[in-house]
């Protein structure tokens, strides 16, 4: 299984959806705990349920269980901890709940996962964790 990550932020739908069919993508895998606001743009779970099928062919999930606890999100994005930190319990968090377990459970059968998260030019995102750990 090949897996990447891929941010919703600071990238236009061409680019995004670009990468998803040159990946080969047969599974978006959307760990952002926050993906229902109009911050998200054309990303929105809603959007992403029809776009991601329709434009790539690949399957589309939202999976909480490999999201990071609000209140660990929250001091990450207000910058009360920083990135070495919250990449260090967010691990933690995955560990004890057993995620790596969970994705080969879940999405084992796919071949190309593209792990969806938040990063952005100033900030790093858990999917590249979970990538790793995965």
């Amino acid at each position: 299984m090949e897996v990447f990550t891929l941010s919703a932020f600071e990238t236009s739908a061409e680019a995004f959806f670009t990468t998803l069919r040159r990946r080969h993508a047969d599974l978006v895998l959307d760990v952002r705990l926050r993906n229902t606001n109009q911050l998200c743009g054309f990303t929105k779970k809603k959007d992403l349920e029809f776009l991601v099928p329709a434009l790539t062919g690949a399957a589309y999930r939202h999976d909480l269980q490999l999201a990071p606890s609000p209140g660990l999100l929250d001091a990450y994005r207000h910058k009360d901890i920083p990135w070495e930190t919250y990449r260090a319990r967010y691990r933690a968090e995955m560990e004890e709940a057993g995620a790596v377990e969970h994705f080969h459970k879940e999405y084992g059968r796919f071949h190309c996962v593209c792990i969806l998260g938040t990063a952005t030019a100033k900030r790093r995102s858990h999917s590249e964790v979970l990538a790793e750990l995965v």
